[in-house]
Parts: structure tokens; sequence; C-alpha cells
């Protein structure tokens, strides 16, 4: 018999995240998993699952303290070959990951809760299936982008209809707008075709999990995601953004060179180019940009990794171009006023909360679609139009790249202050989503109860 002073044991939440193994998964799975952990400390208990490669890259990263890391071997092609070969990467992780993970999650103490599996490794709903444990699969693209994919999906099932064929000819797809199906075409066309079919392979096994994570906010796709929540049987929840918001503190950091760079800029004056860390564009693109910008007067501040010396070598007074850097800072800096961005889908929702209008240059899958959200649903951007070259690439001009940024970065035509506005309106809902009972919060609260039950 218990006395009147004691207590029940706290039942633990053991929540393992299993990410895609990639910086764009990984970032968006972590994010949520630290806004999960500080919302119970005391009873939730989060697992985060990485190969050894990414362990390494990763497990010396801030967290806190009820995350704790766990690794695979690395039975997939390292992450520096990747892009050299991405369908054979792809098709690895469909095949290779599934045993280890599995294994791993038999020696995890305490029992395991509910796993949160990213959509594209296909096979988180079937191990948490096989062991009766809940399973709810992160989407870290736009609602409205899994829904093209899920009508796709949907409609080449039973039909001769098939990505395989990259002379399809479709108008229509039932669930698909006709502005959304000139993305799709554009999408099937210009992305590897086993790519695709492997992407739709994923969305196939959806149905199987037990809920539906969007890193995306509601009030930013409404119709998107009131559409999947009719679909299906099951609580599909937006809890995004899913970016670092908690980690942003005023005035820390700023002995960081490029920070001191930014605190000398006047207000809404810099122009941020980041173009990716997987597709990027080429060397040759890049000098194009950097000498456009010298030439245009407007002040930049570049990412540019591997080739970070090289351009910082061509800029003038008026640029900077580093490897690397917390983009979530930059973007929140007040000197910022606007970001050309190759519209992945993580670097938008940065933006987006951040307050600041975009300059889209998709490169690769869902920036083509996340390029048209940006300019004609929302109107927080433009578009960069490029053409052919001689050699084959799509490329843009410097004198095309000089006269657009300093028409972008005009804080007072009428147009620069439209999408400057556009962008305020647009950062006042993703702060409100996640303030207290905001759509993410709620969202946020519910999951929780519904995986500690």
């Amino acid at each position: 018999m218990h006395s009147s002073g004691s207590k029940e044991p706290t039942k633990v939440c053991h929540v393992v995240a299993m990410p895609f193994p990639g910086r764009g998964h990984i970032n968006p799975m972590m994010n949520l998993c630290k806004i999960l952990a500080s919302r119970r400390t005391s009873e939730i208990l989060i697992t985060f699952v990485v190969t050894q490669e990414w362990l390494g890259y990763i497990g010396s990263d801030p967290k806190p303290d009820n995350i704790h890391f766990s690794s695979i071997p690395n039975v997939i092609p390292s992450e520096r070959d990747k892009a050299a070969d991405f369908p054979r990467f792809y098709e690895a992780v469909m095949t290779e990951m599934e045993d280890p993970f599995e294994q791993l999650l038999d020696q995890l103490e305490p029992p395991v809760s509910a796993i949160i599996g990213d959509v594209e490794l296909q096979w988180s709903a079937a191990v948490g299936n096989r062991r009766n444990v809940p399973v709810a699969v992160l989407w870290t693209m736009s609602a409205s982008f899994y829904s093209m994919l899920h009508h796709l999906q949907i409609f080449t099932r039973n039909r001769p209809f098939s990505v395989d064929r990259p002379d399809v000819e479709a108008d229509h797809v039932p669930g698909i707008s006709s502005a959304h199906m000139a993305d799709l075409r554009t999408v099937i066309n210009e992305n590897n075709q086993r790519v695709l079919q492997l992407a739709l392979d994923c969305i196939s096994k959806v149905p199987k999990a037990n809920f539906l994570l969007l890193t995306t906010v509601h009030e930013l796709e409404p119709e998107a995601i009131d559409s999947l929540k009719a679909t299906f049987p099951f609580p599909v929840y937006p809890v995004g953004p899913t970016i670092p918001y908690s980690e942003l503190k005023p005035n820390s950091d700023h002995n960081l060179e490029h920070l001191k760079w930014l605190d000398s800029q006047p207000h809404e004056s810099v122009l941020y180019i980041s173009l990716g860390s997987f597709l990027s564009v080429s060397s040759a693109q890049m000098d194009e940009i950097v000498s456009a910008l010298n030439t245009s007067g407007i002040p930049f501040f570049c990412v540019a990794r591997g080739e970070a010396s090289r351009l910082q070598e061509n800029c003038g007074d008026k640029g900077m171009v580093v490897p690397w850097c917390d983009q979530l800072k930059v973007l929140s800096h007040s000197s910022i006023g606007g970001f050309w961005s190759h519209c992945g889908w993580n670097s938008i929702l940065e933006a987006l909360f951040s307050g600041v209008p975009l300059l889209t240059f998709p490169l690769f899958l869902d920036q083509v679609p996340n390029t048209s959200q940006i300019v004609n649903d929302w109107k927080n951007g433009w578009k960069i139009d490029r053409s052919e070259s001689e050699i084959g690439e799509m490329f843009v001009g410097k004198e095309d790249i000089s006269e657009l940024v300093r028409r972008f970065m005009d804080l007072e035509s009428r147009e620069g202050k439209q999408i400057r506005d556009r962008a305020r309106e647009l950062k006042s809902l993703c702060v409100q989503a996640i303030s207290k009972g905001g759509s993410s919060d709620g969202n946020l609260d519910s999951f929780l109860r519904d995986i500690s039950k």
C-alpha cells in the first residue's frame, strides 16, 4: 500500500527518430525533436538515429539532455559520393538501412513508445507495424508538393502513364490543378526518372503509418493540408516551421567576422545568397553572379562552401563570401533585405519566419513548385529567368542579374514595398502559429498526447 505522499513513477515516452541521411532532412527532424523535447522534459526521451558517418558530422552538436544520439553502420554510400550517383544512394537507403535500424531498436531502453521516420525512408511504417509501435512519418517538403506526388502516385498505380516515360503527356491528373500540373510536368521532365519513381514508392507507404507530420504551417498551405486531412484516416499535423527559432538569441556570436560585417551594413541593404548544400550551380554561374553583384553596387553576403575562398578574391568591398553560416541567424539580421535562394523547403521556411523576400532560382525536384508558391500564391518574391547557354546549361547572364538585383533591392519602389509588406505578413503568420494557442503549438500538443497514451 502506498503512503499518502508517494507518487506513481512517471512513464517515459521514448521516441526514436530516424531521418533520411541528408542535411535537408536531418536538420528539420532534429529541430522537431528539440521542440518536442522542450515541452515535456521529464516525460519524453528521444533517441536520434543516424549512420556512423553522420554521427561524426553532428555528434558534438548541442542538444537537450533528453535527446540522445545512436547510430547504425555505414551501410549506404558515403555522403561525399551522394551527388555523383544519387539514384544509387537513394536505392541503398531503401534497401540497406531497415535491418540495422530494427536491430538497434532491440537494444534500446526503455522500450520504444513511438517512431518518427522520414517519409523517404519508405520502411519505417513497416518496422513499427511489425512491433506494434505507432509511427509518425515526417515530410520535409511542402504540403502542396506532397499532395501533388500523392495524386500522381494514385494516378500512375494502375495505369500505363508512368514517370519512367520521359515523354509523358498528361494534361490532367485528378486532384492536381492546371497550374500545379505545369510544375509537375517540369519536375517529371527535368529530374531523374528512377529518383521520382522511388519518391512515389515512398508516398505509397504513408497510409500504413499512424500519423503524418508536416514541417509547414497550416495558414501557409490551408487547402493542401485540409485535403490531406480529408484523405487519411489518421491525424495529419502541420507542426512547422521546423527551424531552430528557439536558438535565436539577440546579439549572440556577433564576434564572428561575418556578423560584424553585417552589423556594419545599412538596414535591409544586403542581398543574401545561398544555393543549397546538395546540388548547386556551376562555377561559371557563380562567377557570373559575383561579377554582376560587384557591378550592381548592392551589398551581398554569399554562402558558397567549397568555392568561398576563390570567390571572395573577386569580391570588392561590397561583398562577403563564406563557406558556412548559421542561416537563420543571418536571415534574421536587420541588414538583410532579400534572399536569392534555390528554394529548398527548409530555406523557404527560414525566409518566411524572418520576413525576408525571395529571389527564386530553383535547381531540383520540389524547388520548381516551391517557386510557384512564392511568386504566385504568397507573392513574397520574384523568379529569376534563365536561358540555355552555349554549353547546354541553364544560365543567367551578368547584365540580367545586375539589373534584377537593383530592382529587387529597391526599398522605395512600389513593387519592392509590396513584396516586403507581404513578407512581413507571412512572418506574422509563422510567429502566431508557434505562439501559445497557435495552430502548430496546438498540433504539437495533440501529437504528444497521442503518442503518450
